[in-house]
């Protein structure tokens, strides 16, 4: 499937929402190399979403053995490493708040296509023999004039005996959390306004093949001009990348991801979503594996800040290492 610069795409999503054409797209991390195309063309190429309002395919869920999913972490002495220079960056004052992440190899009895299926998760999408997301957040909504985002920031393993208030209480979560709503709310000035925090620190459970999840997020909401269909894709553009996938200060934090992260994260926390002529949903690309050659990659993360102690980061990373089949 052809992939389109950031100005093509900004100028493809403009024409097509003036024109009231719905479309589906992913935009990668960079910005660069993004999809932009209809429902019908997606499919054909392989490209296949379940979101809200749309399922663009004809899979069959269909009784299949337990996932069995290993995991083979990466060095803990590499991501040591780099959480050490982040909290050098976080001291110097040129972040306080920072999204690490790393791949992790993984093997497991499921296909792409099984695992895009199979799994339960309000946003998935599954690029043919590349790889499949299963998103539980929601990047922005647009329903009329009204633009929402609900940025997740702090999880706990629901096991822990009292984890809701743990989770609500936690002086390092409440702070991460607290940065990335702030972060958010004025990234929608920019684009809009009557900007508000509609909901805060609200806690939903995530089911996994390991077991339950509790991961908190809050609602902020605007307005945005009549006349946003023209600019749409300058807004989207405007609003990248997710705050809650980066950090704070976005420009100097994405920075330092550059010189500290190991890899690329390709899709791994873009976004993806849909346009259906009128309004637009659409999930950061966070739960995400990809194929590499014949490896398979779970990439994820977490928030760093100047509370955060590099052994919990690291089992927080990877207790997100996990499949929502059950």
């Amino acid at each position: 499937m052809d992939k389109l610069s950031r100005i093509k795409t900004i100028h493809k999503i403009n024409d097509y929402a003036t024109r009231g054409i719905p479309f589906v797209f992913l935009i990668n991390f960079s910005g660069e190399e993004n999809i932009v195309t209809t429902p019908e063309k997606a499919a054909s190429a392989g490209f296949f979403l379940e979101m809200p309002d749309l399922v663009n395919h004809t899979f069959k869920k269909i009784p299949c053995p337990s996932i069995q999913l290993t995991k083979m972490p990466p060095d803990p002495g590499r991501y040591q490493h780099a959480f050490k220079h982040v909290i050098e960056q976080i001291h110097y004052g040129n972040s306080f708040l920072l999204n690490l992440t790393f791949p992790t190899q993984i093997e497991c009895n499921y296909s792409l296509q099984d695992i895009f299926i199979q799994s339960r998760a309000s946003f998935k999408l599954y690029l043919e023999d590349e790889l499949v997301i299963f998103s539980p957040e929601r990047f922005i909504r647009i329903q009329g004039e009204s633009i929402s985002s609900n940025p997740m920031k702090g999880t706990i393993d629901a096991s822990i005996p009292g984890a809701h208030s743990q989770l609500a209480s936690d002086p390092k979560e409440d702070a991460e959390h607290n940065t990335i709503v702030d972060l958010i709310r004025n990234d929608l000035s920019t684009v809009a306004s009557q900007v508000r925090v509609r909901r805060f620190k609200y806690i939903e459970k995530l089911k996994t093949h390991q077991g339950e999840l509790l991961q908190m997020s809050s609602e902020i909401t605007g307005k945005l001009p009549a006349d946003f269909r023209a600019t749409l894709g300058d807004i989207l553009f405007r609003l990248l990348p997710a705050g809650s996938i980066c950090g704070a200060p976005k420009k100097k934090t994405l920075e330092i991801i550059r010189e500290v992260e190991v890899y690329e994260r390709g899709f791994y926390t873009g976004v993806f979503g849909y346009f259906d002529g009128q309004n637009l949903d659409s999930a950061v690309a966070i739960r995400y594996i990809e194929k590499q050659g014949k490896k398979l990659l779970f990439k994820s993360g977490g928030g760093i800040t100047f509370k955060s102690d590099w052994e919990k980061e690291y089992d927080e990373m990877q207790k997100k290492v996990y499949v929502p089949v059950y």
